[in-house]
């Protein structure tokens, strides 16, 4: 195995990622590092050889690992990475900050990013994805972002520059997301806590909250998230495709399309990475039998397969 270089943080070799990821599946990557700051980042990508692989992961709430896990150094920011800092309309968030604990702190501080509240995952994961829900993104209020290439080089990108879509964006490759700058409406802070109440509410009458899910499995083929409003067309949304071709409650394994949501792909107990991505998979195929749209992966699926001896 690849010496290293010497870290401040911490570095562990050939360390499980099942419980870094919401769905509790995957095996192990070569390397985790956790660094202790941005300092440390830098200098560790600068001095790691660069045949070495990386992948950031926040906190995996939108990831499969596939049970051969992971030949590379996964990268996972903590503490040191989660400031959430409030001024004059805009609000600067680490990429370790969890979306919710962002629209919270905003809402307190008089500044309206209520759309993050029920996003499940960190502000890294947010901006590379885009994510979005009731009709707002991430790209209507991202200002910039602050982040370290794979070489060790600091940078700024400006929104612009991501080319930020419906569930991606174009942050260059093992490039490592430190912190993003958002701008911020002004709002009476109570009226901003009863709207994310409301939203959470909502949610949790319609989606598996209290299963182990990473949230949406697949894009909608209509190309945007539901915008929660009475005249909001399901007719190329996900769950209602998956429903059409007859796979709410379809199961392998401990994998199962929740029959609360059907866009929701869960670990009932005992899933495997692999009962998950082929049950997907399964349904994609129903899917585009059904109705010949074929749809595509909202969760990051990363990793090998188990090679059985």
């Amino acid at each position: 195995m690849t010496d290293l270089p010497a870290v401040r943080g911490t570095l562990t070799a050939n360390r499980a990622l099942a419980d870094l990821t919401w769905l509790r599946v995957g095996g192990p990557a070569d390397w985790l590092f956790q660094p202790a700051d941005e300092d440390d980042l830098r200098d560790f990508l600068r001095a790691l050889p660069k045949d070495v692989a990386v992948f950031p992961i926040g906190v995996g709430s939108n990831l499969i690992v596939r049970d051969g896990g992971l030949r590379a150094v996964v990268i996972r920011l903590g503490r040191g990475f989660n400031t959430i800092i409030c001024e004059e309309g805009r609000v600067i968030a680490g990429a370790a900050a969890l979306d919710a604990h962002v629209a919270r702190r905003a809402a307190e501080a008089g500044l309206d990013l209520t759309f993050l509240r029920t996003i499940p995952g960190s502000i890294g994961g947010a901006v590379r994805m885009n994510a979005g829900c009731y009709g707002s993104y991430v790209a209507d209020n991202l200002i910039s972002v602050h982040a370290i290439t794979r070489d060790g080089e600091v940078i700024e990108i400006p929104a612009e520059n991501l080319n930020l879509r419906y569930r991606q964006s174009d942050l260059p490759e093992g490039c490592i997301l430190v912190s993003a700058t958002f701008r911020a409406s002004p709002g009476d802070p109570e009226n901003l806590e009863a709207r994310m109440a409301e939203q959470i509410a909502k949610r949790d009458a319609s989606q598996p909250t209290k299963d182990r899910s990473a949230g949406s499995t697949f894009r909608n083929p209509a190309g945007f998230s539901s915008t929660g409003k009475a005249d909001d067309s399901q007719e190329l949304k996900a769950w209602k495709v998956i429903d059409d071709a007859g796979m709410r409650g379809a199961s392998k394994g401990g994998a199962q399309m929740s029959p609360m949501h059907s866009n929701f792909l869960i670990n009932t107990g005992g899933a495997t990475a692999t009962d998950l991505e082929e049950l997907g998979e399964e349904v994609r195929k129903r899917v585009f039998q059904n109705s010949g749209i074929t749809l595509q992966w909202e969760i990051m699926r990363v990793g090998e397969p188990l090679v059985r001896k």
